[in-house]
């Protein structure tokens, strides 16, 4: 027996396991759509070993894809599903609340809210002691779509981890976590007043002034 295989190691069937994962790897990415199949060769064949942040992206990419799929059924976009879901579990945060719970830019947030308020998902009110803040408020109807669309979630959240043992997932779940308290680490722990993360409005001023910069070299 060959060092390093556990006893009743059998070679042909093993062989045949990854025959067959491999045929079944090839179907996925023929019966994809283009943009998926591509992804998935990237993976695969191209770049297997390419960086983990291209992976994690591109895996919430899969998962927004097939939860757009869904909500498309019930005429709801993934941009207004983000700020549902935050309603549903905080109803009445403010818009800049909501900006930040959804780690969006205002304008984002802005656009989004009155885009729902037409749809009569939410409406916007300002409390008699606070004129500044606008609050945002689930509609009848808003509240209502949360037992349509949330086991849509759900479903998607399922067919995402089909195949993996409790042990794997729980695995994930413990790298993905651990991968944002080492960004998180990696952030507040910073000295450089220009590492961090601009709003729309600094962003396009900085951009600006540094075009004017090369014009003038």
């Amino acid at each position: 027996m060959q060092a390093g295989r556990p006893r009743g190691y059998d070679v042909g069937k093993t062989n045949c396991i990854w025959e067959r994962t491999a045929m079944t790897r090839k179907k996925t990415v023929e019966g994809a759509p283009r943009e998926t199949a591509e992804m998935l060769r990237h993976w695969h064949e191209s770049v297997p070993n390419d960086r983990l942040a291209h992976l994690v992206k591109d895996a919430t990419r899969s998962m927004v894809r097939a939860l757009q799929m869904r909500l498309t059924e019930h005429s709801v976009s993934f941009g207004h599903w983000t700020f549902l879901r935050i309603l549903w579990e905080n109803d009445g945060l403010t818009q800049r609340e909501l900006s930040e719970q959804a780690g969006v830019m205002a304008p984002t947030t802005f656009a989004a809210v009155t885009a729902m308020e037409k749809l009569g998902l939410v409406e916007r009110q300002q409390r008699p002691d606070n004129k500044k803040n606008t609050h945002v408020f689930l509609t009848a109807e808003g509240r209502a779509l949360k037992d349509r669309l949330v086991p849509l979630a759900e479903e998607v959240n399922e067919i995402s981890v089909t195949g993996l043992t409790d042990r794997e997932i729980k695995t994930a779940r413990k790298v993905l976590l651990t991968i944002i308290e080492n960004l998180a680490d990696d952030e507040s722990d910073s000295t450089n007043p220009m590492r961090r993360v601009l709003s729309t409005r600094e962003l396009g001023k900085l951009i600006a002034e540094r075009g004017e910069s090369l014009e003038d070299a």
